[in-house]
């Protein structure tokens, strides 16, 4: 392995063959940067959209009002379905593995909240206490909206850091009013939500907001998540909602325009079929690419072998062994597919990083490849170049001294 004479005679064989070695190493390099490529798009791809879905909490659905689109027991379609507080309880009350749950009134976007003489244009969002978790929050001080809130029709408010930051500036926020709509609200908590644009938001309790804006029972809409364990469960789940809500407001459970509901499992799992089978694809691709560079491998090594044989021969009756010729062709071999495929890991690595900050965006992130993954297809590509390079060399070891001195 350390021979010094080998190294230098199988040097010396590549520099004969500058464009046949180039020309081999290039199909090896090119297999393991396209492979690193594919890769990391995949799962820049795969991160972007992950991160859509985790903006809301993954195990979320989210059921909205619509119109009716076909007539039920004598009613006409095209009737306006109305969500109430009574849609809100009777969901909580009836579904038990329900883990998180709020109706949301959505009272004006771009309203003016002003505190002393500092003011800023937000949207004003009421919600129960579950919003917490369906929004995937996180608190930075403070407390969220909480039951004791709503149930008491409380003027608290829970406020984004941007809105912290606009308006007390240094200020902590904790205990003091805004005024939203000329109407005090006290500051309870301050949050910071994973969608940026969800961070110009202000929470307030909901039975505040119908009290204090509305004079009514109304919601928009209501969402809410289930365990993980029944994960598998959540497609029947939202059938025995629409159900339910059918009954309720007298729709035909067949018609999906009367609710439309938000099933953020079952897309999240059509996304994950589709990325699985997209990994798929990038290996099936990048696999055949590093075969067809080590098939080339194997082909320049036979040709090494056969225009070498009379060298061969000559090593041979010089009292060279067998071993000591597989081993020749081997390390050349190795050489060829190791240094090819470390420059091809290297070129895929460093020009994801390149292409990782331009290209980021709400659907594209962090497009890196797993070092692992990158390491051992350049280990497997080795051990596949040495096989490459096995045939040939066991060919060299047979040739009989006689047979290639005769050679021309």
């Amino acid at each position: 392995m350390f021979d010094k004479e080998k190294w230098i005679e199988i040097f010396s064989s590549l520099k004969k063959n500058k464009l046949r070695t180039a020309l081999t190493s290039f199909s090896i390099a090119w297999g393991i940067f396209i492979l690193i490529i594919l890769l990391g798009s995949g799962n820049g791809l795969q991160n972007g959209v992950t991160e859509q879905f985790e903006q809301d909490a993954t195990n979320s659905i989210w059921l909205y009002r619509g119109r009716t689109s076909m007539a039920y027991r004598g009613l006409k379609p095209n009737r306006r379905i109305k969500f109430t507080n009574d849609d809100y309880e009777i969901t909580k009350r009836d579904f038990k593995e329900i883990e998180a749950i709020s109706s949301r009134l959505n009272i004006q976007q771009g309203q003016t909240v002003v505190y002393k003489n500092e003011y800023g244009t937000y949207d004003i969002v009421s919600v129960h206490e579950g919003t917490k978790v369906l929004e995937s929050v996180e608190l930075l001080s403070g407390r969220f909206i909480s039951e004791l809130d709503t149930r008491k029709n409380r003027k608290t408010t829970a406020i984004s850091y941007l809105v912290r930051d606009a308006l007390f500036k240094k200020l902590d926020p904790l205990g003091k009013y805004i005024k939203v709509n000329g109407i005090p609200f006290q500051v309870v908590g301050v949050f910071k939500d994973p969608s940026e644009r969800d961070n110009r938001r202000i929470y307030i309790p909901i039975t505040t907001a119908q009290k204090v804006f509305t004079g009514n029972n109304e919601v928009g809409n209501i969402a809410l998540t289930i365990p993980e364990s029944m994960m598998n469960e959540s497609a029947e789940l939202e059938q025995k909602l629409r159900e339910s809500y059918a009954k309720r407001h007298r729709f035909d459970a067949e018609d999906r325009r009367a609710i439309h509901i938000n099933n953020n499992l079952e897309e999240f799992k059509k996304f994950q079929s589709l990325f699985n089978g997209i990994k798929l694809f990038v290996w099936i691709i990048g696999v055949l690419t590093i075969i067809s560079g080590i098939i080339g491998v194997s082909n320049i090594m036979l040709i090494v072998v056969k225009e070498r044989t009379k060298e061969i021969g000559i090593r041979k009756a010089l009292g060279a062994t067998p071993n000591s010729v597989i081993g020749l062709i081997l390390m050349e071999s190795i050489l060829i597919t190791g240094l090819a495929g470390y420059v091809g890991l290297v070129l895929g690595v460093g020009t994801l990083e390149l292409l990782s900050e331009p290209l980021n965006s709400d659907f594209f992130k962090n497009p890196e490849a797993d070092l692992t993954i990158a390491i051992g297809a350049t280990i497997l590509l080795m051990v596949s170049g040495t096989l490459a390079g096995l045939i040939p060399a066991r060919r060299a070891a047979r040739i009989k001294p006689i047979d290639a001195l005769r050679e021309e």
